[in-house]
């Protein structure tokens, strides 16, 4: 593992993206490809079981050095995570854990032997550290004291963090994908459409991720194409450009997916990468009436059949993450597909064919049969006329249930990831709300010792004076200050906390904020009888006093401007 270590040092210390690609397709070229796919997962983020909790870490530590469970909290909250807590304590702790002598058994003495001879990270991954994890609590116990003993201190926290499946380091996708790219001299978009597929940390997915690229295959299967994703609308620079090069369509307030049909079957995939063709089953059995080699770029969303304006948001939320999802449920919220790109047609890839090909071809495949045909929608648009035009159409797409429109370049390609200059996505302006601050929490990570976690309420104005007047707990949000913002509301929390709730502080009701949000509905979780989507801070409104905050009753306004309004969260 110390060649992985290494590599993870260097890149902690690297800020330049160009030295971290050259570090990891360097590393992935020296390495055996045992090592190098793991090393690829977890470089990705890839999910995976997760061996042992932070708190059963904590536990072992804290009882084997008798050390305080207040203290051992105390430091826990300071620097935010389980992991790095201990892997800090250690070497002050270590004193009090005197090297246990007592054999482990037969098959696990042996394993903390081979450690000296500094084993290669898949024997980690797939012999010592599965095998510590399915000890009894006593064993268990034993063999992280003797581990962490054997361990150099400063290998400690890479040590913890495999054991938690918390393993996160600061490299992004886009530089892993740029590293394979380069060490195996392949195209970016070839990387990308390999990692689609399962991911497994072995040598065959490994090769077969790196391998040279022969003739691709007549059909894909499965497994669904790189998403191509828009980027948010610069409307000044976009007027530079002829109006007529853009098509207009409705941006849908769903989730992303790509709907295959295929000999083998129909396969709905989101944007996440997750099969979710148990959350849909009817879209499943609508896209049979499809051609064999078709995929579909679209939404997925909840929209009843002769509706005009599909349901909201939430009516989709109640069929995530489900495993199966019942006639009840599909009769309730009935889902939808709005395709809006063809990027297959009859087993041909059609990704490197302008927009308006693509678009003409969707349209060809209008008039499916079956009973649940009507499921199947096609996102219309129009050439924009005129830039005066834009605002009036995202008027439009708001008023029909959207969350504003795509601008498309007619003669884009369809991409990977999000290449700036081809989609754009203008979206309403955000519903506000100025509220107050109630309750801070701190953060975690590097923001453990910071509050950046609030709470804000609405006034509830009652006809009986304003001595009783309340404010009643309304959204939480932790984004939209800056960081000078952040340390100097730090600083004010601290002086004007109330009273302690656990980690939580209740803080003089002073200080006013603007709240941006995408939608608000009715919802019978929280206190205020709303629930607001993505809530997040827009300003510090230091020049309004907190009696000058919104009300309840400002929100119920905003709620009656949204359709289906009446819709349970």
């Amino acid at each position: 593992m110390q060649a992985f270590a290494d590599l993870i040092d260097d890149l902690d210390a690297t800020n330049g993206s160009g030295q971290k690609v050259q570090r990891i397709a360097a590393y992935l070229q020296e390495q055996p490809p045992e090592d190098s796919a793991w090393t690829l997962l977890l470089l990705i983020g890839q999910r995976r079981r997760r061996l042992i909790t932070g708190r059963r870490l904590r536990d072992v530590l804290q009882k084997e050095s008798g050390m305080p469970s207040w203290l051992f909290a105390a430091c826990h909250s300071q620097v935010g995570d389980s992991a790095e807590t201990i892997s800090l304590l250690w070497p002050q702790l270590a004193t009090e854990l005197p090297r246990d002598s007592r054999p482990l058994g037969a098959e696990l003495e042996p394993l903390i032997l081979q450690m000296k001879h500094e084993p290669h990270l898949h024997w980690w991954m797939e012999t010592l550290l599965p095998t510590i994890a399915a000890l009894d609590e006593t064993l268990q116990a034993q063999a992280l004291i003797k581990v962490w003993h054997q361990l150099a201190p400063e290998r400690h926290l890479l040590l913890n963090k495999l054991l938690t499946g918390g393993f996160r380091i600061g490299v992004a996708r886009g530089l892993v994908v740029k590293a394979i790219a380069r060490g195996f001299d392949l195209e970016e978009t070839v990387v990308l459409e390999r990692l689609m597929g399962p991911m497994e940390a072995t040598v065959p997915w490994f090769q077969q991720l790196t391998a040279p690229v022969v003739d691709a295959p007549s059909d894909r299967g499965a497994v669904p194409y790189p998403f191509f994703l828009a980027s948010p609308a610069q409307v000044d620079t976009l007027q530079q450009t002829p109006p007529r090069d853009w098509w207009v369509e409705h941006k849908w307030d769903g989730i992303r997916g790509q709907l295959i049909r295929r000999p083998s079957g129909v396969y709905l995939w989101s944007r996440g990468e997750e099969l979710i063709n148990d959350q849909f089953p009817e879209l499943v059995t609508m896209a049979e009436s499809l051609p064999a080699g078709t995929v579909l770029d679209g939404e997925v969303i909840c929209w009843r059949m002769k509706a005009n304006t599909p349901m909201p948001f939430s009516a989709l939320q109640r069929r995530l993450g489900r495993k199966q999802v019942g006639r009840t449920l599909q009769d309730e919220c009935p889902a939808s597909f709005i395709a809006y790109d063809l990027i297959e047609s009859q087993g041909e890839d059609l990704r490197a064919r302008p927009l308006h090909e693509r678009l003409a071809q969707l349209w060809a495949l209008r008039g499916l049969s079956g009973e649940d045909a009507w499921r199947l929608r096609w996102s219309e648009g129009e050439a924009l006329r005129d830039w005066e035009d834009l605002h009036d159409l995202r008027q439009n797409a708001v008023a029909a249930g959207a969350e504003g429109v795509m601008l498309k370049h007619r003669e884009s390609p369809y991409l990977s990831g999000r290449k700036r200059g081809h989609w754009w996505k203008f979206k309403r302006d955000p519903m506000t709300l100025d509220a107050v601050l109630i309750y801070a929490q701190a953060g975690s990570g590097r923001r453990a010792n910071l509050f950046t976690d609030y709470t804000f309420a609405l006034w509830q104005r009652n006809a009986e004076g304003e001595e009783s007047h309340q404010l009643v707990t309304f959204a939480k949000a932790y984004s939209g200050l800056d960081d000078q913002e952040i340390l100097e509301l730090d600083r004010w929390i601290r002086r004007h906390t109330r009273e302690r709730f656990g980690p939580a502080r209740a803080v003089e009701p002073e200080l006013v904020f603007e709240i941006g949000f995408e939608g608000i509905q009715r919802s019978k979780r929280h206190k205020c009888g709303l629930a607001v989507r993505f809530p997040r801070i827009l300003r510090w409104r230091k020049d309004r006093p907190a009696n000058s905050a919104d009300t309840i009753n400002r929100a119920e306004e905003l709620l009656a401007l949204q359709p289906q309004a009446e819709a349970q969260a």
